[in-house]
C-alpha cells in the first residue's frame, strides 16, 4: 500500500493533483479540504489511500492523517463509495463531520449532495462508536456543544436569518470555542452575518 509520497507537485486543480516521484507521475483524487491546504510550493509530502478494484487503481490525497483517517471509516460503511466520502470531505472538513457524527447531527450529513436520511443514519449508526473511540471524544461535551449551538442556531432563525447560512458561521465559532454560552454564541454569530 503507498501511504505517502513525497515529490514535487507538478499539477494542482480542486478535484485532484500530480505528484512527481523520482520521474514517476502519481495521479491523486482530493477532496476540496485538501485543495485548501495545498500551498503552491514546488515540493509537497501528501498522504494517500490506495483503492484497488477489479477495473481500476485508485489514489486518493490527504494532506492531513486525520482526514484520510475519516475518509476510510466513511469508506467501511455499506453505500458510501470513494466518491461520496470524497464529496463528504469538499462539503464538510473532518472535524465537522468527526462532530455531526459523534452527536448523532442527521440534518448535518444529509444536507451533503447525494446523502439521504437513511444513508446519513447509517453512516452515524456504524461509526459513531468508532469515532468516539479513534479520535477519544467525550460524547457528554458534545450533547452540551450540540444543544447550545441548536439554542442559537433556532434564535437566529427566529431574527429572519437563514439557517443553512447561520450554520456555517455557529459551527465555526463552536469549533473555536466549545464553551461559549448560547448568548455568546448568538453574539459572534450576529458580528459575522
Amino acid at each position: 500500500m503507498i501511504t505517502h509520497l513525497k515529490g514535487k507537485l507538478v499539477e494542482k486543480n480542486p478535484t485532484f493533483v500530480v505528484v512527481e516521484c523520482n520521474g514517476v507521475g502519481y495521479f491523486l483524487n482530493i477532496s476540496l479540504h485538501t485543495f485548501s491546504l495545498i500551498k503552491d510550493e514546488e515540493s509537497i509530502q501528501i498522504y494517500s489511500h490506495l483503492q484497488v478494484k477489479e477495473d481500476s487503481h485508485t489514489l486518493f490525497g490527504f494532506m492531513e492523517k486525520s482526514e484520510r483517517e475519516i475518509f476510510r471509516l466513511l469508506i467501511s460503511v455499506s453505500g458510501i463509495g470513494s466518491s461520496t466520502a470524497r464529496t463528504m470531505l469538499s462539503s464538510l472538513s473532518p472535524d465537522q463531520i468527526k462532530e455531526a457524527i459523534a452527536s448523532g447531527d442527521v440534518p448535518s450529513i444529509q444536507a451533503i449532495k447525494g446523502i439521504g436520511a437513511k444513508t446519513a443514519q447509517r453512516v452515524i449508526l456504524d461509526l459513531k462508536d468508532k469515532i468516539l473511540k479513534v479520535f477519544d471524544m467525550d460524547e457528554v461535551s458534545l450533547q452540551k456543544n450540540n444543544t447550545s449551538k441548536e439554542e442559537a442556531l433556532s434564535a437566529l432563525e427566529v431574527l429572519g436569518f437563514v439557517r443553512r447560512q447561520s450554520e456555517k458561521v455557529v459551527d465555526k465559532i463552536v469549533s473555536q470555542d466549545p464553551s461559549l454560552s448560547v448568548e455568546d454564541i448568538i453574539k459572534l454569530a450576529l458580528k459575522n452575518l
